[in-house]
């Protein structure tokens, strides 16, 4: 039997619950009054949060203040959760576009700095000190804005291409555009490198 010919006509269709502690669940119940939930939500995804600003800031000094700023936006704006998308993609969007703000405010031009502060990487001669990752992590750094952090969000954090669509808002072409063509100059900046590399 169709459940759906006792629904009222025109009312909207609510939310799946699932558990008493999955996203969707603790929203309604912050929104409901349970203010108390909201650490829950920030225990779950703090580390995510961070992850993703560190990769897009790559200053250790700015991750704590931001993730703050995220969370206190997440707080005032819970409301306005719309249950239409997963909750993930909405805080990833906030945290993307305060680390956008927080470019725009210090005029950085990169997303990531190097690993070692005192590493010179003026010098395009390799040494034996230098690990594979070091190596990759200069090669991203070459990467412009628009290409690396699409490809650092599939690549380094796993979001699906919806995912990221929706978190940097661009149109589901665009971000695998983007992707791939991160990738074909990532391979080419490699290129140079690839003895040390296989070494």
């Amino acid at each position: 039997m169709n459940s759906d010919k006792n629904q009222p006509e025109g009312e909207m269709e609510q939310p799946k619950i699932l558990t008493l502690d999955d996203d969707f669940s603790l929203i309604k119940r912050f929104n409901d009054g349970e203010k108390e939930v909201f650490r829950i939500l920030v225990n779950r995804h703090k580390e995510k949060v961070r992850n993703i600003i560190f990769i897009t800031l790559s200053e250790i000094d700015a991750i704590d203040d931001i993730a703050q700023e995220v969370f206190i936006t997440v707080f005032k704006n819970l409301k306005k959760f719309r249950y239409e998308s997963q909750f993930t993609t909405w805080l990833y969007r906030i945290t993307i576009n305060k680390c956008k703000d927080y470019l725009r405010k210090k005029k950085v031009r990169r997303i990531f700095s190097p690993v070692d502060e005192d590493y010179d990487f003026s010098s395009t001669e390799i040494d034996e000190n230098n690990d594979v990752r070091v190596i990759v992590r200069t090669a991203i750094d070459k990467l412009p804005d628009k290409l690396r952090i699409p490809m650092i969000l599939r690549d380094l954090e796993g979001l699906s291409y919806q995912e990221i669509s929706e978190t940097l808002e661009l149109d589901l072409g665009t971000v695998k555009s983007r992707i791939f063509r991160a990738r074909e100059s990532l391979r080419k900046n490699l290129e140079p490198m690839k003895k040390e590399l296989l070494a």
